[in-house]
């Protein structure tokens, strides 16, 4: 593990952990149950930028006050497919033996069937089982570099379409059903994204397709398609660019969904694993 280090852009109040050479930080000293000042603020949010994952153990703040943090970031998202609770910007994760998980299992970015995909996502742990229920981050940055000259040049300038359509098994073939997803096909028409999107403020380029929500390459044949997102998929399957996280009570998690990938392993069933997250609203990718 890399030596704890100071970051000039942090008060001296904090430290910061880095865990892993491009992905992963752990940040000490700082109390979530309390304001952040805007100085403070700010320097979170350029460590989260530049470490893409971070993040901070024994905080045991409320559901409101993980609300109000996120708010903080920008307008949150209210996920479409997640039913609704006293919080609407809230999607509960809680997942145990009568509420098998559904599709977190995969390597994916965030709702990259909206025309702006998610920014930020700050999850917070309530209960784990002993043993289990990891997640596991790439760094989509690092998987982009790590191609060949040649490759980069074939993807740069590519799109790619994506839809929701893991959530679509939600969806069964009554006809009150079916009037739902026809909404909601209308509410997310396949959008198209770059392959290769640019961060707009680290300036770094990052894969931007992944198994979930992407369905193919424009311009493409299908067959073309298939092996050239299958290779581009494979790239977060590579233990040098990921960053794994063994969750307790009370750690929260912030990640770039711009810049990563990441992956929640389903290893526990059927014991219990409780999550809160919520997600900022991003802009379209570029």
């Amino acid at each position: 593990m890399a030596s704890r280090t100071k970051a000039a852009i942090l008060p001296n109040t904090l430290d910061i952990e880095p865990i892993g050479p491009t992905i992963g930080a752990e940040i000490h000293g700082l109390d979530l149950t309390q304001k952040l000042d805007e100085a403070c603020f700010a320097a979170l949010e350029g460590t989260l930028i530049e470490h893409k994952v971070v993040f901070l153990r024994d905080q045991h703040i409320t559901t409101a006050q993980q609300v109000a943090f996120g708010k903080r970031f920008g307008e949150l998202e209210v996920h479409p497919f997640r039913p609704e609770g006293e919080f609407p910007e809230i999607m509960v994760l809680d997942n145990h033996k009568d509420n098998p998980v559904l599709s977190t299992d995969v390597w994916h970015s965030d709702t990259t069937f909206r025309e702006g995909p998610t920014k930020y996502s700050i999850l917070r742990c309530l209960e784990m089982p002993a043993v289990g229920g990891d997640t596991l981050w790439a760094d989509m940055c690092a998987a982009y570099d790590g191609l060949s000259d040649t490759l980069r040049s074939m993807i740069d300038g590519l799109e790619a379409v994506h839809d929701f359509k893991n959530f679509r098994a939600l969806f069964t073939r009554s006809p009150e059903d079916q009037e739902r997803l026809r909404r909601m096909e209308e509410l997310y028409p396949n959008p198209t994204h770059p392959v290769v999107r640019t961060h707009p403020v680290s300036g770094k380029k990052a894969i931007f397709v992944n198994s979930q929500f992407t369905l193919r390459i424009v311009g493409m044949k299908e067959r073309e398609s298939r092996a050239l997102l299958d290779l581009l998929y494979e790239q977060a399957h590579i233990p040098e660019y990921q960053f794994r996280l063994r969750w307790k009570p009370g750690t929260i998690v912030l990640w770039d969904n711009r810049s990563t990938q990441h992956y929640a392993a389903n290893d526990y069933y059927p014991n219990r694993r409780h999550m809160e997250r919520v997600a900022v609203i991003g802009d379209r990718p570029v």
